[in-house]
C-alpha cells in the first residue's frame, strides 16, 4: 500500500511537492496554489491572478480554503478547522510564514483599519487592487525587497507613493549603501518619495479608516493606503502544539525531518542548521530533496545559496552572499554613474564570498556559479571575473 502523505499549506514548497508526489495538499488559502513572488506585478497591472498560478497537482487537486488546527501524532491524524480529518504516513508542514506587523499606535490587535494592509498573499494584493487609483495617497512602511517592489507597483498604477524605511538605505539584507542609493534614484524616477532612517510612531485613524501615518520626528504623511512590508516570520504554532522541536522556525535536520521522524518541515517554517531561508528558492529546494527522500532516495539538504533578482523596468538588480567585506577581504567595484550601473564583488581567500549588480547584468551567470559552486577561484584577476559576460 503506498504512503499517505499530508502536506499543510500551499504555498512554493507545498505546491512543489504535489508537483512532484501524489499527495493530499491542504491549503489555508481560498485560492490554487501560486507564485508569491510575482505578487508585486500583479499589483502593478503586468499579470492577471491567473497568470501566477502553479502547476497542478500530481495526485488530488489541493484542498482549498481548509485550516488545519491540530495534529495527533500519536494517531497520526490531522484535524481540520471544519471538523474533518486527515490520516497520514508523513506529514509535512509547509505553514510558510506570517507578516510581522509592528507595534504602531493605532494599529490595533484585531482587525487592521480600512486602508491598512500586509503585502503577503493575493488577498493582499487584490484587496490592494481595489483601492489604488491615480491620485491616491500610499505609504509603504518597510524598505526590504517586498516594500520596494510594493512602492514601484504602486507607483506604476498612478499612486503618489511615500516609501518610509527604519534603517540606513533600501533592501539592507541584500545590497551595499552605494547599490541601494541607485536603488533610492531610481525609485524617485518613478515618482517615489523615499525616506530612510524613518521610524513610524503610529496611524492616524479616523471612523476606522487610515486617514495618515505618524513618524517619530512629529512630521504626518496623509494617507489613504498604509502597505505593511516589515518582514515576516514563520508560522510555527501547529508544530508547538503538537511538541515538535521549534526555536525561530520548525527544527529540521538534512533529510528535512522534525523532531518526529514522521513529521517533516520545509518552506519558511522550517530552520535549518540554525538558518531560516524565507527565499522561493530554498523552498524549492528543500521540496526536491524531501520528494526524494520520500520516495526512498538519498537525498540531503545543505543549505541553499539564493540569488536575489529584481527587475524594476528600466533598472537591474542581482544580489547574492555577504556584500559587505570583512577585514582582510578583497573588493572589486566598478562604476558607472552615467548609465546607473555598478558590480562589485567580495572574495575571500581564493572563493567568492559576494557580489552586487546594478544595471547590466551580463557577468551574473559567471558569478553566480562560482559563488554557488564555493570552488577555488581560476588564477585570473578578479577585475575579468567582474567583466566577463557570461550569460545570465
Amino acid at each position: 500500500m503506498s504512503s499517505r502523505i499530508v502536506v499543510v499549506g500551499g504555498g512554493t514548497a507545498g505546491a512543489r511537492l504535489a508537483e512532484r508526489l501524489p499527495v493530499t495538499l491542504l491549503g489555508e488559502e481560498p485560492h490554487a496554489p501560486y507564485n508569491r513572488v510575482l505578487l508585486a506585478d500583479v499589483l502593478a497591472g503586468r499579470y492577471g491572478p491567473e497568470v501566477i498560478a502553479l502547476p497542478r497537482p500530481a495526485g488530488e487537486p489541493a484542498r482549498r480554503g481548509v485550516r488545519v488546527t491540530g495534529i495527533d501524532r500519536a494517531a497520526r491524524v490531522v484535524h481540520c478547522g471544519d471538523g474533518s480529518t486527515v490520516a497520514y504516513d508523513r506529514l509535512v508542514l509547509a505553514t510558510g510564514s506570517n507578516p510581522v506587523l509592528p507595534p504602531l499606535r493605532g494599529l490595533g490587535h484585531g482587525r487592521l483599519p480600512a486602508g491598512v494592509h500586509a503585502f503577503r498573499t493575493l488577498d493582499d494584493c487584490l484587496a490592494l487592487d481595489g483601492l489604488v487609483r491615480p491620485g491616491v495617497r500610499a505609504v509603504v512602511i518597510g524598505g526590504g525587497l517586498l516594500g520596494v517592489s510594493a512602492a514601484r507597483a504602486l507607483a506604476t498604477r498612478g499612486a503618489e507613493v511615500v516609501l518610509a524605511q527604519q534603517g540606513e538605505h533600501l533592501m539592507e539584507r541584500q545590497l551595499d549603501p552605494e547599490a541601494a542609493e541607485l536603488l533610492r534614484r531610481h525609485l524617485v524616477s518613478l515618482g517615489v518619495e523615499v525616506h530612510t532612517e524613518c521610524r513610524v510612531r503610529g496611524l492616524k485613524v479616523t471612523s476606522g479608516a487610515v486617514a495618515a501615518v505618524e513618524l517619530a520626528d512629529g512630521f504626518v504623511l496623509d494617507a489613504d493606503v498604509v502597505v505593511l512590508a516589515c518582514g515576516v516570520r514563520p508560522r510555527t504554532g501547529l508544530a508547538v502544539a503538537a511538541g515538535l522541536d521549534v526555536r525561530r522556525g520548525i527544527v529540521v535536520d538534512d533529510r528535512l525531518r522534525t523532531s518526529d521522524p514522521y513529521v517533516h518541515a520545509v518552506g519558511d517554517c522550517a530552520e535549518h542548521d540554525g538558518r531560516l531561508y524565507g527565499l522561493a528558492g530554498a523552498a524549492l529546494e528543500q521540496a526536491d530533496v524531501l520528494a526524494d527522500v520520500l520516495t526512498g532516495g538519498t537525498a540531503a539538504y545543505r543549505g541553499t545559496r539564493a540569488l536575489t533578482r529584481l527587475s524594476m523596468d528600466a533598472l537591474e538588480l542581482a544580489a547574492f552572499g555577504e556584500a559587505v567585506p570583512r577585514p582582510g577581504d578583497d573588493t572589486v567595484r566598478l562604476t558607472d554613474a552615467t548609465r546607473s550601473a555598478y558590480r562589485k564583488v567580495v572574495v575571500r581567500g581564493d572563493r567568492l564570498v559576494g557580489g552586487v549588480l546594478v544595471g547590466d547584468l551580463g557577468p551574473v551567470g559567471t558569478l553566480a556559479r562560482a559563488w554557488e559552486g564555493d570552488e577555488a577561484l581560476p588564477d585570473a584577476p578578479l577585475l575579468h571575473l567582474l567583466t566577463h559576460d557570461g550569460g545570465s
